[in-house]
């Protein structure tokens, strides 16, 4: 069992937890994920890295309320425990002094993001930082973000905190700017976000990392679930990935998979909702 020793709300339905987990903190890395299970019959999800403490053995995962499994989650409070949490999983972000990164974070992207941009940071990049949300309330990680990057620049699309506009329409100014030209872009955040980037970056040639967030079950290769086609290849998100060449990822068939089970979740959601223990076919929860 792995116990929660912090949560916090960032922002409404967006939860913070600080779980102890010292063998998976030990080896932890920017750009891993980890998958955890509530109980026994629970749904395994995966939950992106968004900070770890070897010392503590503590790993700090961000996620969003939106189905049942994550609603789920939001009850448990500091002092409860999951049942299961493995993890690291995937493959760490390659880090080396590139010169000048830009490192793009989306809602709750944003932590994800945090961790790379420090880690490039601390490689001795000028680490660019671009982050926002679809309003000021939905925006966290602000201050955390200030001090991973060089420099942080702040968009909300309705313009309720600091000023209206996409990521993408921040990171066209980065990039046309007179200074010198970016290397690399690190881009994570839902996936029109993530795609709306790269079709951008193609435009000026530079290269950018995606982080595929596609559907998971065991996390280790083996189920084929979150298969993704990059460079006209099958590629599994879990051990080939996350992180991709955001310029060869089919986001036209990882859009259409991703949806595949839009109906059941939101039936398993209207019943949890209702306090409803409802049970699949296949027996769980």
């Amino acid at each position: 069992m792995y116990r929660i020793l912090k949560k916090e709300t960032l922002a409404p339905t967006i939860k913070l937890f600080e779980i102890e987990a010292p063998l998976v903190a030990k080896k932890a890395a920017a750009g891993q994920f980890i998958i955890l299970r509530i109980h026994d019959e629970g749904e395994r999800i995966p939950l992106t890295i968004a900070d770890f403490d070897r010392k503590r053995g503590t790993i700090t995962c961000v996620f969003q309320e939106v189905g049942k499994t994550t609603k789920q989650l939001g009850t448990l409070n500091q002092g409860d425990t999951i049942k299961d949490f493995v993890g690291p999983l995937g493959l760490p972000t390659h880090i080396e002094n590139y010169g000048r990164v830009l490192c793009v974070g989306g809602g709750v992207g944003v932590a994800p993001v945090h961790p790379i941009a420090r880690a490039l940071k601390q490689a001795g990049n000028e680490v660019i930082g671009v982050i926002g949300a679809r309003s000021g309330e939905l925006l966290f990680w602000e201050d955390k973000m200030r001090q991973a990057c060089s420099e942080l620049r702040v968009t909300t699309d309705d313009g309720s905190y600091v000023r209206k506009g996409f990521v993408t329409d921040v990171l066209r100014e980065i990039i046309e700017e007179e200074n010198k030209d970016p290397a690399l872009c690190v881009a994570i955040g839902p996936l029109p976000m993530m795609r709306a980037v790269c079709n951008l970056t193609r435009e000026y040639n530079l290269k950018t990392i995606v982080s595929l967030n596609s559907i998971m079950v065991d996390g280790t290769g083996m189920c084929g679930c979150c298969r993704v086609t990059v460079n006209g290849e099958t590629r599994f998100a879990c051990v080939d990935g996350p992180e991709f060449d955001g310029h060869l990822v089919d986001f036209d068939e990882m859009t259409r998979r991703s949806a595949i089970y839009k109906s059941p979740e939101k039936q398993a959601l209207e019943l949890f909702n209702a306090g409803i223990n409802h049970k699949c076919s296949c027996g769980g929860e």
